[in-house]
């Protein structure tokens, strides 16, 4: 089973998913990523979902508990890069990731962290 890297970037992490997502991977990023944000003392989590192209009901449930237990962990998390097709079966599955922030791209995510609390700011040139 191929693990999803968990990456650090300052005082981010940055989460690329860039293989078709099993239940069992799922449960194993979210191990990996709570043990990293403990390590860590990370402040922000980014989650890169620009190569995922088909979501079923419970890997919306685990990304929307992976942002929650980021946020127990003093982390804000922000999912990035969801494709449109994504977005219309997450609606359609009813799971509206309540309490997770989204922006179109990684560049805007690192801003909107950036801009909201100075996460990442000496990690990420102007």
């Amino acid at each position: 089973m191929e693990r999803v890297p968990v990456l650090k970037l300052g005082d981010l992490l940055i989460v690329s998913i860039q293989i078709d997502l099993q239940d069992q991977s799922v449960l194993m990023l979210q191990e990996d990523l709570a043990d990293a944000i403990v390590e860590s003392a990370a402040r922000g989590v980014i989650i890169d979902i620009t190569a995922v192209e088909i979501v079923d009901s419970f890997i919306g449930r685990m990304l929307s508990t992976i942002a929650s237990i980021s946020r127990m962990l003093d982390a804000e998390t922000i999912v990035v890069g969801m494709r449109p097709a994504v977005a219309i079966t997450l609606v359609e599955l009813g799971l509206s990731l309540g309490g997770v922030r989204t922006a179109l791209n990684l560049e805007k995510g690192v801003a909107m962290l950036k801009d909201r609390s100075g996460i990442g700011a000496a990690a990420v040139p102007e």
